[in-house]
């Protein structure tokens, strides 16, 4: 059986500015790949934080059928958010636990509906580290930032 994994990441120029995310979507069974999928996009004024949660809720929601698949993120921000404290922002009714609103609240409402429909092990790898997987993934962050960075004058 294949397994999959989707290696994301997200960028920003300026927080907030222009931001983009990208995923590295890869099958593999007995080591090999046996697909690969790249996907990105973008926003004109975003922060990191969002694009690093857009990467992961687009992973899974181009997913078609209820998968067994492992995120990986750079983010501490999401990892700990899914894994951790989405469990008390939601028992709170979205709040922190200092009685504060969730920062960023309807994506992560969406990267919870998002991962609902899967059987989700999510990773944490040190970002700009020399992996090769997340270095794709920040790559393809960076492209999908490119259309809404305003153009350097010579």
């Amino acid at each position: 059986m294949a397994e999959l994994h989707a290696y994301t990441d997200g960028a920003c120029s300026g927080n907030p500015g222009p931001g983009g995310w990208g995923v590295l979507l890869r099958a593999t069974q007995d080591g090999e790949i046996v697909k690969e999928r790249e996907l990105n996009g973008g926003e004109p004024e975003t922060t990191n934080n969002q694009m690093e949660l857009m990467a992961a809720i687009m992973a899974l929601e181009t997913l078609e059928r209820a998968s067994t698949i492992t995120v990986v993120t750079d983010s501490a921000y999401v990892k700990n958010g899914v894994t951790g404290w989405i469990h008390g922002w939601k028992r709170n009714g979205w709040r922190t636990s200092s009685k504060k609103p969730v920062k960023n609240v309807e994506l992560w409402q969406r990267l919870d509906a998002a991962q609902a429909r899967h059987s989700v092990t999510w990773e944490w790898v040190k970002g700009h580290a020399g992996h090769p997987e997340n270095e794709k993934a920040d790559e393809l962050a960076r492209k999908g930032m490119a259309p809404f960075k305003p153009e350097k004058s010579a």
